[in-house]
């Protein structure tokens, strides 16, 4: 097999998915790239059946006043809520075998970015995420319509402070620059008359109803990117996610994350002729309707998705969850699965959690001295209760190649084939090194 071909696998694997489990990686060699995208990218999704009943996740009522003896009894149910739920979404991305929509949604949760530590809601933000999985890879038309008004998304950015006599203009703004235009699309003018038409907006904030209220609302015509209409709130998110820019700004997304940051859309002036060949004209036509998984197929039979050059760096979500799909470790019934979350607080990165509405950071971002010290820790606390039988089961010869085809990981360098000398005989030291190597930390 062509290293090539061994590259691009390896990144189908780890960019698509979330890293392979055990056999897979060898299994997707044998049928080839075509084959393995195709399989991944038409998986869907499990039938979860009631997850909320299932995991306790109920509406608690309005919180209870200062002092009150009922506040603490129901700020601990709200912690058990956020922990149930954290750990049946990490379940979801290291269980399934293979995982693209759970990938997709975890792209969403970075792009309509909404935290717990505002909303503060259990309710809430599983429905948020709800409503992420079930547009992840459909149509992003109807994705902006429902999302503009979830719950959790307009608390989050005040939208039910927003009204006509007194305009809160954050919901309108980010629904322009972070959700569906990008930098430089739009006018402060814009802005002001977006946020008119998603005026009057009111958030039952322990269940999550969104309704509107006439008389905090404006009902008159807005001029909206030069369009005059009587916009409100789904018929406007519906009108940006049809316009050029946003056919643009969403497949630049997509490349920035699952490409590499440093693969710019149309960055480098090409003749016409071209330009038409180039994957970011690829990507982009294949968004022209507004679904996104035909979007997500060009994307990764694009050139740049297997030129070597555009390597990306995992963030800690996609390293813990690629190393227990690895090592078979269930995140919900590991040993310690409150150290987890913890642990994934220490990197930076923790689901409901993300820092701003703009996201989590990228790539090179995650590369500190810091953060590869906490890896190295938690390496070895988590190899410690990992199934290493891919291990095990081969010569002391045989275990660096092993390690590669076990891991999902293209090739091992000289550099670090050196430092696996000194553990072949160790099993989990051997492992906990490799799951800390460059090759591995960064998807290449």
């Amino acid at each position: 097999m062509k290293s090539e071909e061994r590259l691009a696998i390896a990144r189908l694997s780890h960019r698509i998915g979330f890293g392979p489990k055990p056999g897979q990686f060898q299994k997707m060699l044998k049928q080839g790239f075509k084959v393995s995208a195709r399989q991944l990218l038409n998986s869907g999704l499990p039938d979860y059946g009631d997850v909320k009943a299932a995991i306790g996740i109920t509406d608690l009522g309005a919180q209870p006043k200062p002092n009150s003896e009922a506040l603490r009894p129901y700020n601990v149910a709200k912690d058990a809520q956020l922990r149930n739920m954290s750990l049946w979404w990490l379940d979801q991305m290291v269980g399934q075998e293979h995982p693209f929509v759970e990938r997709m949604t975890w792209f969403w949760h970075g792009h309509w970015a909404t935290s717990y530590s505002k909303v503060y809601e259990p309710l809430l933000m599983f429905d948020h995420i709800a409503r992420l999985r079930k547009h992840a890879i459909g149509d992003f038309s109807q994705m902006c319509e429902e999302l503009v008004l979830d719950g959790a998304l307009v608390y989050w950015l005040d939208g039910q402070l927003n009204t006509a006599s007194s305009p809160n203009e954050n919901l309108a703004r980010e629904l322009f620059e972070l959700f569906t235009l990008g930098v430089n699309q739009y006018s402060e003018t814009d802005v002001k008359e977006a946020a008119k038409a998603l005026s009057g907006l009111k958030v039952v904030k322990n269940s999550g109803l969104v309704t509107k209220e006439p008389k905090r609302s404006y009902f008159g015509t807005t001029t909206i990117l030069g369009t005059t209409a009587n916009f409100e709130s789904a018929t406007l998110a519906r009108f940006l996610s049809m316009t050029a820019a946003c056919q643009s700004f969403i497949p630049e997304r997509l490349t920035y994350r699952f490409i590499s940051p440093a693969s710019s859309m149309m960055s480098i002036p090409m003749k016409p002729s071209e330009q038409k060949k180039s994957s970011a004209y690829i990507i982009k036509k294949a968004f022209a309707t507004r679904q996104i998984l035909p979007t997500m197929e060009a994307l990764v039979s694009s050139e740049s998705f297997k030129d070597p050059v555009n390597s990306q760096v995992k963030s800690p979500v996609e390293w813990v969850v690629s190393v227990f799909r690895a090592l078979q470790i269930t995140p919900s019934t590991c040993s310690q699965p409150d150290l987890l979350l913890t642990l994934l607080d220490t990197l930076g990165q923790r689901p409901f959690f993300p820092p701003s509405v703009g996201g989590w950071p990228a790539d090179e971002a995650w590369l500190s001295v810091a953060s590869t010290q906490n890896l190295i820790r938690a390496a070895q606390v988590i190899v410690s209760e990992g199934d290493l039988t891919p291990l095990i089961k081969v010569s002391k010869q045989e275990r660096v190649d092993a390690l590669a085809d076990w891991l999902g990981v293209a090739e091992w360098s000289d550099r670090t084939r050196a430092a696996f000398d000194g553990a072949l005989r160790d099993p989990a030291r051997l492992t906990a090194l490799a799951i800390c190597s460059p090759e591995y930390l960064v998807s290449a």
